[in-house]
């Protein structure tokens, strides 16, 4: 190993080939040890990598970037475009962002790609044919992290779902299963309930399975479908989700596999891609040196072959299988009947080396080819055409403490001509006109108002607006009501 600056290093660095340039953060916690242990395999390994390091995590957090990174560390991610991190504490409170949902927005980092294989019997699982890969999307959802208080009692997050943002993660997902022979691709929304954002994704997934005749398609609502992955898991191949549901999904399915300290993740971008550690920086075992390096190698492993050394991938990957199958275990996987040595992370790592050149004998070898290409997964999506939008009406939404008669005669006192209201929904549950005295209501209120004919000029939606103001009525917030070629981009209400 040499030292190329104070801040760079290059392993292998008398190979003739000219090693490719990553970025490497070492993170707090557990972290460190992490990134020793897998940095001590690949240089043994012969990776032909630069590395640059960064520093990101709780230090940087407290050095007062709310993110968790700081400006000069951008450059090294945009310059080598490769990123390899352990994981990172965010300080409790003081509205600190996740540094994660950071890198992978601002890197445009859209697909996390999650394997959850089972190592049985070495490993611990009642699952022992499970070999499923979790897609998730990575940039939209509840995690576009756009939150407002906006009452004393009421909170909102709003969950954003595109078509551009869909179409990528659902192509990633089946030119994946194309490129990995892997046969079938199932899709988990909730578009029973979301009909619009959940039901984006489905009628997506549909659209673009239809391009992909070979591989079998199937759908399920993600309650029913995740309780079948935690129950029936050798069922799946690979799964494509929104965001939220692919976080939760994906730890639920590494976690019965065997541990969440074995696996890996990988985030994808056009132009970038991070390899991570998929558990935390469990600060109260830092420098221990107990914690299992096993994710964070694997995710190595995804690293190596994402940049074309698939060679090296290959014999890593087979020596940790030979590692895991000699029973040399760290104290999270480790049992009576299938381990022969409880070892540290040190320890492990040096395993991993002694068995470089070796394939197990009982699980089953790995074999990296010519890395896939994925090029078309990876391109922007063409915009369609625009359809024919028209103005309708609006939603307001109201803080108000009195009653919902009360509130609906000021609003109609408060109207304009041209428009109506037509409903009052409280917590999306309609209570005027002929709500039910049992439902409970908060100070949270969507006024419904609808154009007498289409299309509603914006100046009488104003006009409202100036209206509510001079009543006093607080109005929160408003959503236009728009149809597309005629259809309603809008969930309807009750009695609608």
């Amino acid at each position: 190993m040499e030292t190329a600056t104070s801040n760079d290093y290059i392993l292998n660095s008398t190979l003739e080939i000219k090693p490719t340039p990553i970025t490497v953060a070492y993170g707090d916690g557990i972290g460190p040890d992490l990134m020793r242990a897998t940095l001590r395999i690949l240089d043994a390994a012969g990776a032909r990598i630069a590395v640059n390091e960064i520093e990101i995590g709780e230090k940087v957090y407290l050095k007062g970037f709310s993110s968790g990174i700081a400006p000069e560390a951008w450059e090294s991610l945009r310059k080598t475009k490769v990123f390899l991190k352990s994981p990172i504490t965010t300080p409790q409170g003081g509205g600190f962002k996740s540094l994660n949902v950071t890198i992978r927005k601002t890197l445009g980092l859209f697909a996390n790609v999650r394997p959850c294989i089972t190592y049985y019997p070495y490993v611990h699982s009642n699952h022992p044919e499970m070999d499923v890969v979790i897609i998730r999307e990575n940039e939209e959802d509840l995690y576009a992290g756009i939150e407002h208080r906006q009452t004393d009692e009421v909170y909102q997050c709003l969950k954003l779902v595109s078509r551009p943002g869909c179409e990528r993660i659902v192509r990633y997902a089946f030119e994946y299963a194309r490129a990995y022979k892997r046969k079938k691709v199932t899709c988990m929304t909730k578009d029973n309930i979301m009909k619009f954002t959940d039901g984006l994704f489905h009628k997506v997934f549909d659209e673009i399975g239809a391009e992909y005749p070979e591989i079998e398609k199937e759908h399920w609502i993600i309650d029913i479908g995740m309780a079948k992955a935690a129950t029936r898991p050798e069922v799946f191949d690979v799964i494509v989700t929104p965001n939220l549901y692919g976080d939760i999904l994906s730890d639920v399915t590494a976690e019965i596999a065997g541990s969440v300290g074995l696996a890996p993740s990988a985030n994808i971008g056009e132009h970038c891609a991070m390899f991570e550690a998929i558990h935390g920086s469990a600060p109260d075992i830092a420098g221990k040196d107990i914690a299992n390096p096993s994710s964070l190698i694997l995710a190595a492993v995804m690293m190596l072959v994402h940049i074309g050394q698939s060679e090296i991938a290959m014999k890593i990957h087979n020596a940790w299988l030979k590692t895991i199958e000699d029973g040399v275990h760290t104290a999270d996987i480790f049992t009576l009947d299938q381990s022969t040595s409880k070892v540290g992370t040190q320890f492990f790592a040096d395993a991993v080396i002694q068995r470089l050149g070796l394939i197990p004998t009982r699980l089953k070898p790995i074999h990296y080819g010519t890395p896939p290409d994925l090029t078309a997964a990876l391109a922007r999506p063409v915009r369609r055409s625009f359809e024919k939008k028209e103005l309708v009406g609006m939603d307001v939404f109201v803080h108000w403490n009195g009653n919902t008669e009360q509130l609906a005669d000021k609003l109609q006192a408060s109207s304009v001509p041209g428009l109506k209201l037509v409903m009052i929904t409280n917590r999306g549950v309609k209570v005027w006109p002929q709500g039910l005295s049992e439902t409970f209501c908060t100070d949270h209120w969507r006024c419904r108002f609808m154009g007498d004919s289409a299309p509603v000029p914006h100046s009488t939606l104003i006009s409202l607006l100036q209206n509510l103001s001079t009543a006093e009525i607080d109005f929160i917030k408003t959503e236009n009501l728009c149809t597309f070629n005629g259809v309603p981009g809008y969930s309807l209400g009750q009695g609608q």
